[in-house]
C-alpha cells in the first residue's frame, strides 16, 4: 500500500511517499539549489598551462524553470503510486544549471600536474586514473579526465593534501571488449604506488580490476560504475555514482508516466546492461506494465561490440512494444539508425547513461528528436562546466563537449584528498580509512570547496563535503547514500537537453 502525505516546509510544497518494498520511492519539491565550485586561490609556483577568459552565463528563464518543475511534478505523482519503502527514496533535483544568473571567474589559470616517476603515495597524493581514453565508452573519457584534472588543480591551489603536492597519472581502461587493456593498466598503476585510483567508468571493467587493487591495498573510487554487483564488493572499492537500483527505478517510472505499458529491450550482454535492464523491467511491471522483448531470462542479449542490428530491431518491433529501451554503449550508433530506418517512432525510445550523449555529429537532423535518456548526477552549474572546459582546453588542447560524470570524477578526487589530509598522510590505507568520515558519514560541518573543508579539518572539526555531484555520505556498502538522476530529452539537432532530475536514496 502506498501512503502519500503533503506538507509545506519553509514555504515549499512537498510530497512525502511511503510505499511497499523493492523499488524507489520519491519526495519532490520546487526548490532549486546551486552546486558551484569556487575558483581556487593562487598558489606559489604552479605549473601554469594557460589563461582562459570565461564568460558569465545567465542560465535560466521563468518559462524553462516552470517546464522542468512541471515535468518533475508529473513524474513524482506516478512514483508515489508505485514506489517502495525499502529505504530508497527520491526527490526533484536541486538542479544546478537551472539556477539564477551565475558568473564564472573572468580569468583563471590552470595547472596540469602530471606525476613524475619519483612521485608515489609516500611523498605525494598520487592520483591514478583508469578511465576510457579508447573504446566504446571513450565519449565519457574527456569529462572524467577533466573532472580529475580540475580537482588536482584545486587541491594544489589550496596547498596540497597532508603537506604534499597532488599529481595525476591518467591511463586507459579500454572497454569490456578487450579486457587486456584494463588488466595491463591495473598492473602499471599498482607498480606506480598510487594513493588512489579513479575509475573505471565501465562496471565490467571495474569487476575485471577491482580485485587487483584490493589485493594490493589500493583504494579505487569509480565516478561512473552503477552495477549493483559492486555494492559492498570490497572495503577498498568506493563509488560516487549510485547503483542501478536508483537509475533503473527512475527510468522505469518515467516510461510508465509517459503512458507506455509494453516495453522491449535492446540490451548488450554486459553486467551494466543486464543489471539495469532487470531493474527497469521490474519497475515497469510493478507499475502495471509488461516486458515483450529482451526480458530477463529470454536470452535476447547481443554481444558487446556488435556492429549490425537488423535482426534484433526486426525482432523487437515484431513484439509490438509501446516503448523501446536501448541499453548499450557505442553500439547505439548502429542501433538508432536501424530503428529509424525500420519506421520506429523515436519519441518512444529511452536511453541511459551509457548512451545518452550528443549525437549532433553522428545522425541527420531530427533522428533522435523526442527520445529521452537518464544520466545519474545533477546537471552541474555552468560555472563548474566552464572551469572543466577551461582545464581541458589548457591541458588537452581540445574542446570539452560532454559533461557526464565530470562532477562525480571531481568529487571522487576531492574526497580522496580530504581523506588524506584528515588522516595526515597520502598512503592508500589512510585515504581509505578516512573516506567515509570526510563524506559526512558521521556528521560534521558542511563545506563545499576543498579549501574550506581543509580549513575546518585543520581547526579540528569533522566535515561533510557537499560536492558538485550532490551525492550523500558513503553508506556501509561504500555507495553514495543518496544521488540524483538527470532526465534528458533529445532536440532536433540530436543533442541531449537536461529537463529535470529526481533524487534517490540507496540502502546499505
Amino acid at each position: 500500500m502506498t501512503t502519500v502525505t503533503g506538507a509545506q516546509i519553509d514555504g515549499i510544497n512537498r510530497i512525502t511517499v511511503a510505499t511497499p518494498p523493492d523499488l524507489v520511492s520519491f519526495l519532490t519539491g520546487v526548490s532549486i539549489t546551486v552546486y558551484a565550485a569556487r575558483a581556487p586561490t593562487a598558489r606559489p609556483g604552479p605549473r601554469i598551462i594557460t589563461s582562459r577568459k570565461v564568460q558569465g552565463v545567465n542560465r535560466v528563464t521563468t518559462a524553462s524553470w516552470m517546464k522542468g518543475t512541471a515535468t518533475a511534478a508529473a513524474l513524482v505523482l506516478l512514483l508515489a503510486a508505485c514506489g517502495s519503502d525499502d529505504g530508497e527514496t527520491a526527490s526533484e533535483s536541486p538542479s544546478a544549471s537551472e539556477s539564477a544568473s551565475e558568473s564564472a571567474p573572468e580569468t583563471e589559470t590552470f595547472t596540469n600536474d602530471e606525476c613524475s616517476s619519483d612521485q608515489t603515495s609516500a611523498n605525494s597524493l598520487r592520483v591514478g586514473g583508469i578511465l576510457p581514453l579508447t573504446g566504446n565508452l571513450a565519449f565519457l573519457g574527456p569529462p572524467e579526465v577533466a573532472g580529475v584534472g580540475l580537482a588536482v588543480n584545486d587541491i594544489n591551489a589550496a596547498g596540497g593534501a597532508a603537506g604534499a603536492d597532488a599529481c595525476i597519472d591518467m591511463q586507459d581502461s579500454g572497454d569490456s571488449t578487450d579486457m587486456s587493456i584494463s588488466t595491463n593498466t591495473a598492473g602499471a598503476l599498482v607498480a606506480s604506488k598510487p594513493s588512489v585510483v579513479i575509475g573505471a567508468a565501465s562496471s565490467s571493467v571495474s569487476l575485471n580490476v577491482v580485485d587487483t587493487f584490493a589485493q594490493n591495498k589500493i583504494v579505487e573510487i569509480s565516478p561512473a560504475n552503477t552495477a549493483v554487483a559492486l555494492s559492498g564488493y570490497s572495503p577498498w572499492y568506493f563509488r560516487t555514482a549510485p547503483p542501478d537500483t536508483v537509475q533503473g527505478a527512475a527510468l522505469g517510472t518515467l516510461i510508465s508516466s509517459d503512458g507506455w505499458q509494453k516495453v522491449g529491450f535492446l540490451v548488450f550482454n554486459d553486467t551494466y546492461g543486464t543489471g539495469l535492464r532487470d531493474t527497469v523491467e521490474k519497475t515497469v511491471k510493478q507499475n502495471g506494465g509488461q516486458c515483450v522483448y529482451g526480458c530477463k531470462g529470454d536470452g535476447d542479449e547481443f554481444p558487446a561490440g556488435q556492429t549490425t542490428f537488423s535482426a534484433e530491431v526486426s525482432a523487437v518491433l515484431a513484439a509490438k512494444p509501446d516503448a523501446i529501451v536501448v541499453l548499450a554503449f557505442d553500439e547505439s550508433k548502429a542501433i538508432i539508425p536501424e530503428l529509424k530506418s525500420q519506421g520506429w517512432d523515436m519519441t518512444k525510445t529511452y536511453l541511459t547513461d551509457g548512451n545518452t550523449a550528443d549525437y549532433s555529429a553522428d545522425f541527420p537532423e531530427g533522428t533522435m528528436e523526442g527520445a529521452q535518456g537518464t544520466i545519474p548526477g545533477v546537471d552541474a552549474a555552468q560555472e563548474f562546466k566552464d572551469r572543466m572546459i577551461g582545464w581541458y582546453e589548457s591541458a588537452e588542447g581540445d574542446t570539452l563537449k560532454d559533461f557526464a560524470y565530470g562532477a562525480e570524477s571531481y568529487d571522487a578526487t576531492i574526497l580522496a584528498a580530504l581523506a588524506a589530509h584528515k588522516g595526515g598522510a597520502t598512503d592508500s590505507k589512510t585515504v581509505r580509512d578516512n573516506l567515509a568520515a570526510v563524506s559526512g558519514a558521521s556528521g560534521g560541518d558542511e563545506c563545499s570547496t576543498y579549501a574550506d573543508c581543509v580549513a575546518l579539518i585543520d581547526g579540528g572539526g569533522e566535515i561533510q563535503y557537499k560536492g558538485i555531484s550532490g551525492i550523500g555520505p558513503f553508506n556501509d556498502d561504500n555507495d553514495p547514500s543518496s544521488a540524483f538522476v538527470g532526465i534528458y530529452k533529445f532536440d532536433a539537432s540530436n543533442k541531449n537537453v537536461y529537463t529535470t532530475s529526481v533524487e534517490g536514496t540507496t540502502g546499505g
